[in-house]
């Protein structure tokens, strides 16, 4: 435990004046001044993060973080549980939407197996840090016990490490496993409120996943968990690991690019073990399911953009890094009023 204590308390508040003086070098950009709004924002944003006024140009990656849920057996969702597996492969062969996205803008694109049943077999492009093959079923106990939590939450601390090493500079993440908008529980919010419809279930499979949601709350008397024992009881490890690299990226002053509802509330479970967590996340997108909204609101997050997605993988995430590619290359690229021999009004 002694990497989680070392990293969270390793985690300090974003740089202000960083994000002051980048302010100042768009002011004197050859436009009016603010007339670039979020983008702006979001220049002064990496700044802040970084540390580093103008922000370094950026070096993308992508960690998908996949596991299976004993909570799935219940029938909470529209697909079986074998189908983490299975997209484990899709992954793995470049056919699934993560990897059209990540090719299109850059990104590196790094898969792990945090706890997917079946056989832990070597898989070509995806990599192991599988902690159990699944979590228990929350609805007779616990998902995991602690120690299994810490274990996954500093496998996502140390591949952070090793992204920051490289020279990666900006971390989206992104999830796979049948069953974890349940497993989503975790947020703390009733489940009437949070609970949508996931991977597109019907009404009598929403009102049987809200009832499961329930006795899993009660079961594991979870309004009496703090942080790190409620996302052992009703989170996965996929959830763990990707707390673990908002952890380990925020450590490094790397900033986190939020997916939707699973990623953000991994998310939510780092900003519960380290407060300070919660000023390194960008929020790519608003998905239509209630609880990411609900998220982002906790987090004090404004999404980007809202596309009516719902996949999860990291999609929205990569979307959202030409923007902010965009944002730091104005800093870097775009002329001043002098260089350009155009006049400053100062507005």
């Amino acid at each position: 435990m002694a990497l989680f204590d070392e990293t969270c308390a390793a985690i300090v508040s974003v740089d202000r004046q960083a994000a002051a003086d980048t302010q100042r070098l768009l002011d004197q950009k050859t436009k009016p001044r603010r007339s670039l709004g979020r983008l702006e924002d979001l220049a002064c944003t990496i700044a802040a993060m970084t540390g580093r006024s103008p922000p370094a140009p950026l070096c993308k990656a992508i960690v998908l973080m996949a596991g299976d849920h004993g909570v799935a057996r219940e029938g909470v969702s529209a697909y079986p549980p074998e189908v983490t597996r299975q997209m484990l492969l899709n992954f793995a062969h470049g056919g699934a939407a993560i990897n059209v996205l990540a090719r299109h803008v850059g990104a590196r694109l790094l898969v792990f197996n945090m706890g997917v049943c079946g056989p832990d077999q070597p898989i070509p492009g995806v990599q192991s840090r599988r902690v159990k093959p699944g979590t228990d079923n929350f609805t007779k106990g616990p998902a995991m016990d602690r120690e299994s939590a810490i274990v996954a939450l500093e496998h996502g601390i140390g591949i952070a490490a090793e992204l920051a090493a490289a020279g990666v500079n900006l971390i989206g993440i992104g999830e796979m496993g049948i069953g974890n908008s349940t497993a989503a529980t975790v947020t703390g919010e009733s489940p009437q409120t949070i609970t949508g419809y996931g991977t597109g279930i019907d009404d009598a499979t929403r009102a049987r996943k809200v009832a499961i949601i329930e006795k899993a709350l009660q079961v594991n008397r979870a309004h009496e968990l703090g942080a790190l024992a409620r996302l052992a009881a009703l989170g996965g490890f996929e959830i763990a690991g990707l707390a673990g690299v908002v952890l380990g990226a925020a450590a490094h002053r790397v900033p986190i690019v939020l997916d939707g509802f699973i990623a953000s509330t991994a998310a939510m479970c780092a900003v519960g073990l380290a407060e300070n967590a919660a000023q390194y996340l960008i929020a790519s997108h608003r998905s239509v399911e209630v609880g990411h909204r609900l998220v982002l609101r906790r987090l004090g997050c404004e999404p980007l953009f809202d596309l009516g997605m719902r996949l999860g993988e990291g999609t929205g995430a990569a979307l959202a890094m030409p923007m902010i590619e965009a944002a730091v290359r104005l800093v870097h690229e775009m002329a001043t009023f002098s260089q350009a021999q155009v006049a400053d009004t100062g507005r």
